[in-house]
């Protein structure tokens, strides 16, 4: 599926980030400690989504809550940089979405599946492609069976997921960084280490900016 090129998207602000892995894999964990750290330098893009909110999600903070029919159309109108489906709802990030994190002066961090990375392959958004992977299937299952938040179907189709997940991950290319979380401080200090060079580089931007604009 190939989607047209980001014309309009200004490249001003600092060169985002995709981040990418299975779920249970510690994306999240690692994602809070970068943002708690780096609380000045990071901003997530609100991602769109047709699902209704759950109970304590906040509009325009959690996701953009849209129509299908609103959804479809910005999807026609080329205002997506990617896009997917899961469980029937539709989910996307908006060029809006990240331009908005962009006029910030952050570094934009786009946590999405892989069908989202081979989307944005197709873009000229040029983010820094990041992978968390697991250890193994195993220890992957084992972190999921502890959350006892899933059913048995939800739990394998998990891992199903994972597993092409981990596959598409060892493609050349696929990803700039794949950091395999096994220990998480010593995941977290890779994840530092591959975006240190953008981190000093807005942490510089933005120091560049007199206290009185």
């Amino acid at each position: 599926s190939f989607l047209p090129p980001l014309h309009p998207l200004p490249m001003a602000g600092p060169r985002p980030v995709v981040l990418s892995g299975p779920s249970g894999a510690g994306k999240s964990t690692l994602l809070k400690k970068l943002m708690k750290e780096y609380d000045s330098v990071f901003g997530f893009s609100v991602s769109h989504t047709t699902r209704n909110p759950r109970p304590g999600e906040v509009n325009g903070k959690d996701y953009h809550y849209v129509t299908r029919e609103a959804m479809q159309a910005g999807i026609d109108n080329g205002e997506f940089i990617e896009n997917a489906v899961f469980s029937g709802n539709m989910y996307g990030t908006s060029k809006a979405a990240v331009q908005d994190v962009q006029a910030k002066k952050l570094i934009c961090i786009l946590d999405i599946d892989m069908q989202g990375v081979r989307n944005i392959k197709h873009t000229d958004l040029n983010p820094i492609y990041i992978s968390i992977q697991p250890p193994s299937l195993d220890v992957l299952e084992k972190r999921l069976r502890d959350r006892k938040t899933e059913s048995e179907e939800s739990l394998q189709r998990r891992l199903h997921a994972a597993k092409v997940d981990m596959e598409l991950s060892k493609e050349p290319g696929m990803f700039d960084v794949v950091i395999i979380n096994d220990h998480l401080d010593e995941a977290y200090v890779q994840l530092k280490e591959a975006l240190l060079e953008v981190i000093l580089k807005t942490e510089r931007l933005k120091g560049a900016i007199p206290d009185f604009f």
